[in-house]
């Protein structure tokens, strides 16, 4: 009887490493020079999963989120996986946008996933479960092929492979 082995995509992000990338982005912005007396602000809704920015007006924003995407850069975080949304007024003058930050892979990201790989011929089956995908199959070349298969496109999300067995 042949053995089947398997390993899942996934795309995660940790939450504790956004939460210090933030610590540290607060505090570069509180010591710079050109943010003296400036309202920018950077919180993380760890529930939601959003980042959100405030600054005075767009340029300071601009600036805040550069500090931030470097920081999340330099933890190994994958700035694919942060979505901006809208620019939005605040209060007194001031601009907000929120960042969401993307946990899982999208049921429309995955279908692309398993599109792609049937496409390629390889002889595998994918299943899309949950948030992650299932690659299967009873060869393990079959299934580093994939992987390089998936590690060469873009899919809007950063992959990760894990589970492989």
């Amino acid at each position: 009887m042949a053995q089947d082995f398997s390993f899942d995509v996934v795309s995660k992000v940790d939450p504790n490493l956004i939460s210090e990338c933030v610590q540290v982005a607060m505090k570069e912005i509180s010591n710079r020079f050109d943010f003296k007396g400036s309202v920018s602000n950077i919180e993380f809704n760890q529930k939601d999963m959003a980042l959100t920015v405030t600054s005075d007006d767009e340029f300071k924003l601009k600036n805040v989120l550069d500090i931030l995407n470097t920081r999340i850069a330099k933890r190994g975080l994958p700035l694919k996986n942060f979505v901006p949304q809208k620019l939005e007024q605040a209060l007194g003058g001031s601009v907000r946008q929120v960042l969401k930050v993307q946990n899982g892979i999208p049921t429309d990201k995955a279908k692309e996933l398993v599109a792609a790989i049937k496409r390629a011929g390889i002889k595998v089956t994918a299943s899309i479960q949950g948030d992650q995908v299932r690659v299967v199959s009873r060869s393990k070349d079959e299934l580093q092929s994939t992987m390089t298969l998936l590690k060469g496109k873009d899919f809007g999300v950063d992959l990760q492979f894990g589970n492989y067995r």
